[in-house]
């Protein structure tokens, strides 16, 4: 698919209750959209369209410069009384049957349904007694309303048992879904509704204790968990390393490590890509209206099955088969309906279908274009959420792996930085090492056979990041939703705050906690203390030590392993614990606050928080390296580890944002609070050892020169004194720091440059900018004393002279100039203040009309003139403003100078520099 299409981040929607199939469920069908036409075909005679017809056909045929009738395989929901075992991948509402089902994928793919037998029904709790609520005819009479229970549950924020009203209903919508629902009721009545806002399928997952990612069987209609045993050796090796933990702690690895010890599955999946025949350079076809044609579609399995299915035009070239693998077949259709159905039949074989931006695009496209050409809508496989957002499948599970992959947690923890776009491109080369093909003309001017070959490839790349290094990604999948209680279509589109969001809610619900409201918590802990030294935050942050500007040689670096949830852990920090209602627990001060924490109970986020952190700490990551274990238990080992990084890591940053629903200023504040003072005693600890403190950021401290004893001593009294461990994460042949915060770079001993911060890494930065600046790096990586900056100060200034002389000359492609950003929003969106690259794209639209959408990158070329900027499709090279170019390599540049302590003016000549450092 076009990579310039629009791209809509997926919203999850707190204020939802109902299912996305609810919703659907709600709308009325919309009437057939006929195919756009224009004159010409208006006085072409009417040609007959194809009867539908809905059969089972046999395996479906190649079809090869033909018409045929439409047919459609549509799959049954297979509902066996008695199933081997399978993997349970969602669980969803059938609003027809007014029941929860289970979607689970056999060994060999084979995907069947399983529909709840245990009369489950939508609840809400609520404040007010049954006698109340029974006198309100509202709630009576209402026509969801089933009946009331009296339900004890333990309140964490007052630390007691309540007796709560649970109101029941028979449909998620009348809980919370509508204007009219029994919720809003409650509220009407002033009581407080507690978990309306859980959407349905979740609940039932918490309640009926399913774990999603984990093998079933079906045995006389009943789902039975079927999870492999753990060995005794290794169960025993796991109590060993948790003798000294509290007995909840022992608990809670007794119910968690069969979720990560089970092996995952290796899912049937299909990946899908399309092409559409755009009349326009550079506009993206809209998915929402399904205009134009679509050209070509790609198809790319795990079970070997390669497809690329091509409408045949007459009057674009067939061209010559190219180097495609000879497992790979293309099939021509004369009719675009033809291309669609079996498209449909091939959607209905898999129970996952893989896209990348499916959601905005492909899937969205198809769906809008079947109904154009007069597709009746139970023929489609796709259906559409009520917000237009997602692209779901009546029968299997869509997965837009592009939401999946722009989980900023996933790119830094699970695949440490590999990829910092989030495009199909880069991702696949920062993973796969191979890119899309490279193409030296339009997409629309591609014969039959190179489109086929383009558009396979995508098809083929989107597969193949689900299958690197041994099904990595796949297996991350099966986790997640093991630890976060969501279904695959909802975990893999939802970030990371929803997932530990869902976990803390089955911990809540398994424990028969209450679920608090936000306001709840807001009530009994109040607001934070500290003021914030960044604009926008709600209380003070982490600590960032003045960094000692210049070169420093043997600089170690080290880390506090996972600093945060060790202080959530250690310190028992959780929204009930901080601010405790017991008097006794005053005295328990958290430093440099007026908070206090409970010695009385083990907080729920600490408990959870602390076994996540533990349990990678102190088994699979360290197993994970064991060369005496065997190669695939390794394997496994190492993506749990990863799985449990994700979780780990990303804890306090939901904890600490005001959307969070168990968000507590005073627990988030007295996590920094501990932090910062982490931090300064280990500086004054080093510096008593007489080691120099460099630098400090949040949770590492930068030593200079600092010998092997020192660097143990420290640790060791970390561990002892703060109880959390520090260990050494980085040793730097040297590092230049600079006056900036968060702004150096450093050499390893192999000669690699680590770069924080530094403009000339950015994306954005002109290519032209960026050559320059990993010139000058690739010159400092080879510095080994300081008698070779001499060398090196003359290599740079050389490069900075080349630079200017090159943009005096012209000697450069003007694409080699160009700044590129992303649309975040609508061009009318923008009112008075408009940055550079919305100023490019309103000259764009209005001088070539071109359509801009949000999601797409606008080139630019800084240029001189009012505007300041110009379009690179029309830059030309007298226009550019060369003295801009000159300061933004200036301010590239001085960047790293600072830090070697070089003046960028003196470099350029204008003055006299002596010495270099």
């Amino acid at each position: 698919m076009p990579e310039q299409t629009s791209l809509f981040d997926f919203i999850d929607d707190e204020k939802s209750k109902e299912t996305q199939e609810e919703k659907n469920k709600e709308k009325p069908e919309k009437k057939k959209v006929e195919a756009p036409k224009n004159d010409k075909e208006d006085k072409k005679p009417p040609v007959e369209k194809p009867k539908l017809e809905v059969k089972q056909p046999p395996e479906p045929e190649i079809v090869k410069h033909e018409s045929r009738k439409l047919t459609l395989k549509i799959p049954k929901r297979e509902r066996p009384f008695n199933f081997p075992s399978a993997t349970l991948i969602s669980v969803d509402y059938d609003g027809q049957a007014s029941k929860a089902y289970a979607r689970l994928v056999a060994k060999k793919g084979k995907l069947v349904f399983w529909y709840d037998n245990t009369n489950h029904l939508p609840y809400c709790y609520t404040n007010l007694n049954e006698d109340i609520l029974r006198s309100e005819k509202r709630i009576t009479q209402h026509e969801g309303f089933v009946t009331i229970e009296p339900v004890e549950l333990t309140d964490l924020l007052k630390d007691k048992k309540i007796l709560v009203s649970k109101v029941i209903a028979r449909d998620p919508l009348s809980i919370g879904g509508k204007a009219n629902s029994l919720r809003e009721i409650i509220k009407s009545m002033g009581g407080k509704a507690w978990e309306a806002a859980v959407r349905y399928r979740n609940s039932y997952v918490y309640d009926t204790n399913l774990i999603l990612g984990m093998p079933y069987k079906i045995v006389e209609g009943n789902l039975i968990p079927d999870f492999p045993e753990i060995p005794d050796d290794i169960r025993k090796a796991l109590y060993e390393r948790f003798k000294n933990e509290s007995p909840e702690m022992m608990k809670l690895i007794d119910e968690y490590i069969p979720l990560f010890f089970a092996p995952a599955q290796d899912l049937k999946r299909v990946a899908l890509d399309i092409e559409v025949y755009t009349p326009k350079h550079n506009v993206v076809p809209d998915a929402n209206r399904g205009e134009q044609p679509i050209t070509a579609v790609g198809l790319s399995a795990n079970d070997g099955m390669n497809r690329i299915l091509v409408l045949k035009r007459h009057d674009v070239p067939l061209g010559t088969k190219n180097e495609l693998p000879d497992n790979v077949k293309i099939e021509f259709y004369e009719r675009e309906d033809d291309l669609l159905m079996e498209v449909f039949n091939v959607i209905n074989e898999y129970p996952i279908v893989l896209t990348f931006v499916g959601d905005a695009f492909d899937l969205k496209y198809i769906y809008n274009r079947a109904q154009n050409l007069g597709i009746p809508r139970d023929l489609i496989p796709i259906q559409m959420s009520h917000d237009n957002e997602m692209a779901l499948l009546k029968h299997g599970v869509h997965i837009d792996l592009y939401k999946f992959f722009k989980n900023p947690s996933l790119r830094i923890y699970a695949f440490s930085g590999a990829y910092d776009q989030t495009n199909l491109e880069t991702i696949a080369q920062g993973l796969l090492k191979e890119g899309k093909i490279e193409l030296d003309k339009e997409i629309s001017q591609l014969s039959l056979y190179d489109l086929a070959h383009y558009c396979w490839q995508d098809a083929n790349l989107t597969l193949r990041l689900t299958q690197y290094d041994d099904n990595l990604v796949i297996k991350l999948m099966m986790l997640f939703i093991r630890i976060s209680k969501l279904s695959l279509e909802d975990m893999t589109r939802q970030g990371i705050s929803s997932w530990i969001k869902s976990l803390f809610r089955y911990e809540h619900r398994k424990r028969k906690y209450l679920i608090p409201n936000q306001e709840d918590i807001n009530e009994m802990k109040g607001i934070s203390e500290t003021s914030a030294m960044i604009k926008g935050k709600k209380f003070k942050g982490a600590i960032v030590v003045q960094p000692k500007a210049g070169i420093h040689f043997n600089t170690v670096v080290l880390d506090f392993a996972s600093l945060y949830p060790s202080i959530i852990k250690t310190y028992n920090l959780s929204y009930e614990t901080v601010r405790c209602p017991h008097n006794e627990c005053r005295s328990n001060k958290v430093p440099d606050t007026n908070h206090w924490v409970c010695t009385k109970k083990k907080g729920i986020i600490s408990l959870v928080v602390g076994l996540f952190r533990d349990i990678r700490v102190k088994w699979f990551k360290p197993m994970s390296k064991n060369k005496a274990l065997p190669e695939d238990v390794r394997s496994w080992y190492d993506v749990v580890q990863r799985a449990l990084k994700v979780f780990v890591n990303a804890s306090y940053g939901v904890m600490g944002a005001e959307h969070f629903e168990l968000y507590c200023p005073p627990m988030a504040e007295s996590v920094t609070a501990i932090g910062r003072y982490a931090i300064k005693k280990t500086i004054e600890k080093s510096e008593s050892m007489g080691v120099s403190v460099l630098y400090g950021d949040t949770d590492s401290v930068f030593l200079e020169n600092p010998t092997k004893e020192q660097i143990e001593e420290l640790i060791k009294w970390s561990e002892k004194e703060l109880g959390i461990e520090l260990d050494v994460d980085k040793v730097y042949r040297y590092v230049a720091l600079s006056g900036r915060k968060k702004n150096y770079f450093g050499v390893f001993e192999n000669g690699k440059v680590d770069i924080k911060g530094l403009t000339g890494k950015k994306s954005n930065t002109p290519p032209i900018i960026q050559k320059a600046f990993y010139k000058m790096l690739e010159i400092l990586s080879k510095v080994d004393t300081e008698e070779d900056f001499e060398k090196a100060r003359d290599a740079i200034k050389n490069i900075v002279l080349d630079f200017k002389h090159r943009l005096e000359s012209g000697d450069y492609d003007i694409n080699e100039l160009a700044f590129r950003i992303q649309m975040t929003k609508s061009l009318d969106r923008y009112s008075k203040v408009k940055p550079q690259h919305v100023k490019a794209a309103e000259i764009l639209q209005e001088k070539k009309g071109v359509k801009i959408e949000r999601g797409q990158i606008i080139e630019f070329i800084k240029v001189r003139g009012k505007e300041g900027v110009m379009p690179v499709e029309l830059a030309q090279k007298s226009q550019v403003d060369i003295d801009k170019y000159m300061d933004t390599l200036r301010s590239t540049f001085e960047q790293v100078l600072d830090a070697l302590g070089l003046d960028y003016d003196e470099i350029m000549g204008r003055t006299t520099l002596d010495q270099f450092l």
